[in-house]
């Protein structure tokens, strides 16, 4: 009987240790929980210069949830930053939580911006005009789409397509058809000929340069669209798959030249070229 009492005993022992082992647990897993919209712990606090507020904002999540802040003009990813404004006036910040558990939670911050203290670069004025402007084929060039030499070329030189030419490779967005460049949002609007419309964002990174062997600039950044291509933004050598991002070749208040090329193509393997014009 004895026997039986200490192994009861231990048993019991064993049995109150393994529950109090996973009390803390049960704790842990309660405060990670999902938090609400209206639990975010976020700001965006514009830095003042001369008591003006500049068009630089200070983003800081202190919430238990990942961050992906949408400012406008860009996205970043991290809890804390500091990104620039292009426009004076009212911006509006959308944060994006993402919580343990795969839910997201949203909040919109807004901030009124009194003058561009820090310099803004002169694509978003090239391409949107300070407000928005339309984009359409350069149909003063003999061609405006096809391929070239990639680090060589600066235009369609091989295959070589006009504006006519265009619906053969995208129905719609030929002769016509336009792009909206909006600095709002940095929102991009492909029209086509027919008025179907398909909207989406992009952003530039300037620091993005290609160059030359012998240190000529061959292309001064990158456009990237997201959830949207340019007319005709495709990739016929790789399937037709879409393009997202372009090389700048020309970019001024009255031209804009993209080229794209498969990943690993070296100098003078086939590269595609689009020549547009502000309409």
């Amino acid at each position: 009987m004895k026997t039986f009492i200490t192994k009861w005993a231990h048993w019991a022992f064993a049995l109150l240790v393994a529950f109090s082992a996973c009390e803390p647990i049960e704790d842990r897993m309660e405060m990670s929980g999902a938090i609400t919209a209206e639990q975010l712990d976020v700001t965006a606090t514009l830095i003042q210069v001369d008591g003006k507020n500049s068009n630089k904002v200070a983003l800081d999540n202190r919430s238990p949830v990942l961050s992906s802040w949408n400012y406008g003009t860009g996205v970043t990813q991290r809890k804390t930053d500091t990104v620039l404004l292009v426009t004076t006036g009212e911006n509006k910040i959308e944060f994006t939580g993402l919580n343990a558990d795969g839910t997201k939670v949203t909040k919109t911050l807004t901030v009124h911006v009194d003058e561009l203290t820090f310099d803004v670069p002169l694509e978003w004025g090239y391409l949107t005009g300070g407000s928005e402007k339309t984009w359409v084929w350069d149909d003063s060039q003999p061609a405006v789409w096809g391929n070239g030499g990639y680090l060589g070329s600066r235009k369609p030189e091989w295959w070589m397509l006009s504006v006519a030419d265009i619906d053969g490779q995208a129905p719609g967005e030929g002769d016509g058809a336009s792009m909206v460049f909006a600095l709002s949002g940095s929102r991009l609007t492909k029209v086509k000929s027919n008025g179907d419309t398909e909207a989406g964002t992009f952003s530039f990174d300037m620091t993005k340069i290609t160059t030359l062997d012998n240190g000529d600039v061959w292309a001064k950044g990158k456009l990237t669209t997201r959830g949207v291509t340019v007319l005709c933004g495709k990739s016929p050598d790789e399937g037709s798959a879409p393009v997202y991002e372009y090389d700048i070749l020309i970019i001024n208040g009255d031209q804009l030249v993209l080229s794209y090329a498969p990943p690993g193509t070296g100098a003078w393997g086939a590269a595609y070229f689009w020549v547009f014009r502000a309409e």
